[in-house]
């Protein structure tokens, strides 16, 4: 099976999306807690954009890619899950260092946990899949629904207290250790939500979603009507919404969105002609999505940060402008580096040390019986 067009674009635009969420935190001066006691209607609405939306797209991809890589191993007649538990465990550890030395929002630690569950329902008929997709959104509704109540009852909560030092690369590792059970607490969200994305995923791959036929025209109009006629004005009006509305707005109502573009980029996707730049950059981004998570992050703490070049301390009275900068600047860079390096390479250089790491039990076994 040759690389699906659509999916490498869509995990482009996810990437670069979840850059417009996370840019936030790193050019508030406060912080994570800078970000989360809210800011302006201007800084408002330009997180209403991004806040959940491409979260909830790369979840859905990480469900399809999942799908695909279940039909390649029955083509070829491998067990499964088989070693896929391996790449499971190795995204769970990158994911960790990922969290402690990058990031503290971290989502591939999650994702990595969600694709073992997922990993057995994969090869389950459609019904079943459906009927565990149901349970888990019960569930993840029910928790956000009382976490809600429980917000709304306790009435305005005031900004965090928290503290987040930006000027040492080592308090913020020594922070992110200490409260890794803060920082961590929103995997009883997220492993749900998440489920039910990546079986979303999978029902969605194997309907031929991301397919240029008359079946696969059909649901594109159909995810993209519902996800932006719809769900689209929805989440504008919880975007705008009491502080206490955050969780139905970024866990709710956001990945409806996220469907109405996985169904537009798609549809796009299949009726322009020749790729020009960006969607060729999108493509490679895409197409190297691991080293580019990782490598924006870096960027982001690098360029904003006090122990980097600390331009929020220099530019951060500019607010909402001097975030959108920031975030076009490490977006273009990634555009143009990420096609540079496809063009040389098959894999990005993250990519590139897993597969390393992916096929060592292999090579070892080889060796052994050699």
């Amino acid at each position: 099976m040759g690389r699906i067009v659509a999916l490498d674009v869509l995990r482009g635009v996810a990437i670069l999306g979840t850059l417009g969420t996370n840019i936030w935190i790193f050019t508030d001066p406060a912080g994570p807690s800078g970000f989360f006691a809210g800011g302006g209607t201007a800084e408002t609405a330009l997180t209403a954009l991004s806040n959940g939306k491409f979260l909830g797209l790369l979840s859905i991809l990480f469900g399809i890619g999942l799908a695909v890589q279940h039909r390649s191993a029955v083509r070829r007649g491998t067990r499964w899950p088989g070693r896929y538990l391996w790449r499971s465990t190795l995204l769970l550890v990158e994911g960790a260092l990922h969290y402690v030395l990058v990031f503290e929002f971290d989502v591939l630690m999650f994702y990595a946990m969600v694709s073992v569950v997922v990993a057995f329902l994969v090869g389950r008929p459609d019904r079943v899949v459906r009927r565990w997709l149901v349970a888990f959104g019960a569930l993840h509704l029910a928790v956000v629904g009382l976490l809600t109540v429980v917000l709304m009852g306790a009435g305005d909560l005031g900004p965090p207290t928290a503290t987040y030092p930006t000027d040492s690369w080592t308090a913020q590792v020594a922070t992110r250790i200490e409260l890794i059970g803060v920082f961590r607490a929103e995997g009883v969200l997220v492993l749900p939500l998440s489920t039910v994305l990546f079986l979303i995923g999978i029902l969605l791959f194997r309907a031929g979603a991301l397919e240029d036929s008359v079946r696969g025209r059909r649901l594109q109009h159909r995810l993209a009507l519902a996800g932006l006629g719809v769900g689209l004005p929805l989440n504008a009006l919880s975007a705008f919404a009491p502080g206490q509305w955050f969780l139905v707005d970024r866990y709710v109502c956001a990945p409806f969105v996220a469907l109405g573009l996985l169904g537009a980029i798609t549809a796009l996707v299949h009726r322009m002609g020749e790729p020009g730049p960006i969607r060729t950059g999108l493509t490679s981004v895409g197409r190297t999505a691991l080293s580019c998570y990782i490598a924006q992050n870096v960027l982001a703490a690098a360029l904003c940060y006090g122990w980097g070049l600390d331009l929020t301390a220099a530019f951060g009275r500019f607010g909402a402008a001097y975030t959108v900068a920031v975030w076009l600047v490490i977006a273009t860079f990634l555009l143009v580096a990420a096609t540079w390096w496809t063009k040389r390479f098959r894999r990005g250089p993250v990519e590139w040390v897993w597969d390393l790491a992916y096929r060592a039990p292999g090579r070892r076994r080889v060796a052994s019986t050699a």
